[in-house]
This record gives structure tokens, sequence and C-alpha cells, in this order.
């Protein structure tokens, strides 16, 4: 998983929208290392919402080149959408399949449910966070149910200029 938090612990606003890290001041034009993970990944995961909010940020489907896929339990969403495959069952044994699989690694891009349950099934090896100076308020938690209690090693960390905070947990 790699991703950007409120400091209040926020992955997007109540509307679902990530506006808010534009707000950040980045005088440095950091990227929070972000080039280099998404060098080091050939699979995208996402819940539904995230997608939806993925192409309206960028105006059409940010990770093309990847294989990318969006859960959903909806099922007016399974239609192909190009660059997307869309899964609605069985999705725990889906990502356990695609985990044993060659290749290179697979981000974890958001949803917070779909966050919490892959957490709570010990699913996400590594959580690559980048706590961002900035209160929200409102808004969807990185786990958006509850979870178990777990503890991580922390691996590495990272401060910036800006304030914010790049940290590196894995499951110990």
């Amino acid at each position: 998983m790699y991703i950007a938090v409120s400091l209040d612990g926020k992955i997007a606003d109540k509307d679902g929208n990530v506006d808010w890290l534009y707000a950040i001041e980045n005088e440095e034009k950091t990227d929070y290392g972000y080039n280099q993970f998404y060098s080091s990944i050939d699979t995208t995961l996402q819940g539904h919402n995230t997608y939806k909010q993925a192409v309206l940020l960028n105006k059409e489907f940010p990770y093309i080149g990847k294989t990318n896929y969006v859960f959903t339990g909806k099922e007016q969403h399974l239609q192909s959408a190009g660059h997307v495959q869309f899964i609605s069952h069985d999705i725990l044994h889906f990502i356990r399949s695609l985990k044993e699989k060659e290749g290179k690694d697979i981000w974890l891009i958001g949803g917070g449910k779909l966050i919490a349950t892959l957490f709570d099934n010990n699913l996400i090896d590594e959580m690559q966070i980048c706590v961002m100076p900035i209160i929200v308020g409102e808004g969807i938690p990185l786990f958006n149910l509850p979870v178990r209690e777990q503890t991580l090693r922390l691996e590495e960390c990272r401060q910036y200029k800006n304030g914010a905070v790049f940290l590196r947990y894995k499951r110990k």
C-alpha cells in the first residue's frame, strides 16, 4: 500500500475528493518517493470510488501500462472500462491468487473499506504512508471498517521541509 493521509487520518474528504493534497506547500517539488515506488509495481488494486476519483482528477485513467483491478460490489460496474478489470466476487481469494503470481509488486491504491479488509486478512505486506500536514475534518478514514489490533515494524521514516512525513511499515 502506498497512500497519502491527512494528519487526522483521512485519505479523502467526505465527498471522496483528494483536492486537499494540492493545498499543501511543496516548494521542493518532491514526489514523496512516488516515481520510485511506481516503477516497482506492475499491478494496481483499488476500490470503485477510488477508481472514479482517479479518473475524475486526471481526466483519464492514470495507470495505463499496469494491470489494474477495481473492486466493486455493484454488478452494473462490471462492464469493461479499457484499462481496468472489475472484480466483485471472492475478492480475498482473487488477491491471494494474484500475490502468488510472478511479477513486480502490487499497489493497493485505496478505498478505506478495501484497505481495512485486506489489512485484517493479512494481505498487506507493506504500508507506505505519507502523512500530510493538513486536517481534513470529515472524510474517509484510512481504515473505513474496524480492524483487529496488529503490531507493525517501522522500516523507514523521512521528514520533508513542508512538514510531510513518509513512513514505511512492514508486518512483524
